[in-house]
């Protein structure tokens, strides 16, 4: 398994290779789908991609935890968390790849 990262610039390189718009108009094309992306989930709507997956956001209440090292407890606010749930689709690929 490889350990490269797939970043913005990579995937605004393969707009412009595969859509046939300008390195510019590519990379702006990415930023904009992930800022809709990122304002619906701040508004706490979910975001479903076919054939991929969904991210919402999940709340998560207060509770206590505990400190591994001391034992001491430790309260824990409540606060909001991005999950990503695969699509079975996702899921049957990335296992696919695991035959080698």
């Amino acid at each position: 398994m490889s350990a490269k990262t797939l970043t913005r610039m990579d995937l605004s390189e393969a707009v412009f290779r595969e859509v046939g718009l300008s390195r510019n108009e590519s990379a702006d094309l990415v930023e904009s789908v992930l800022q809709h992306m990122s304002d619906a989930l701040v508004k706490g709507q979910q975001v479903k991609i076919s054939s991929f997956g969904t991210f919402s956001v999940r709340e998560k209440s207060a509770r206590v935890g505990r400190n591994p090292k001391t034992g001491e407890e430790v309260p824990i606010l409540p606060r909001r968390v991005l999950t990503f749930r695969p699509s079975h689709l996702m899921k049957d690929r990335v296992a696919a790849g695991n035959k080698t």
